[in-house]
């Protein structure tokens, strides 16, 4: 297997992860009771995921981080219109760790959960597009 198939390969599972986060998130905002907390972190992860995908694809290495606006800036060297498209994703950096502890907790109303979900889409589709082009 060659470098680029392997660099493809990692980089389709990390799509593969983020569209299984956004599925949870999907069935979230379905379900009787939304737990509006738990939605939000998918959303959160589905985009930190597509990010990285993007990176891992162009070979551009990144820190661990939850940060949206640090891996948008990154994504940005190859394409500045990423971060043009998607600055609105930062919002959803907070959601990542903050939600989850009882020190910094907070219950995103389901307007703010449905907007969530909709930055998460938006992200997919500029990424899925950016990926098709390279093909």
């Amino acid at each position: 297997m060659g470098k680029d198939e392997i660099i493809n390969n990692i980089a389709q599972q990390w799509l593969k992860i983020a569209e299984r986060d956004l599925l949870s998130a999907k069935q979230g905002l379905k379900a009787e009771i939304v737990v509006t907390d738990i939605v939000c972190f998918h959303c959160q992860q589905s985009v930190e995921k597509f990010l990285k995908a993007y990176l891992v694809k162009h070979q551009i290495e990144f820190p661990k981080t939850h940060s949206i606006i640090a891996l948008l800036n990154l994504c940005s060297t190859v394409d500045q219109s990423i971060k043009e498209e998607l600055h609105l994703a930062d919002v959803l950096t907070d959601y990542a760790v903050e939600i989850r502890y009882p020190d910094e907790w907070y219950e995103p109303n389901l307007q703010e959960t449905k907007e969530a979900h909709e930055i998460a889409l938006k992200v997919k589709e500029v990424i899925l597009k950016k990926f098709e082009r390279l093909k």
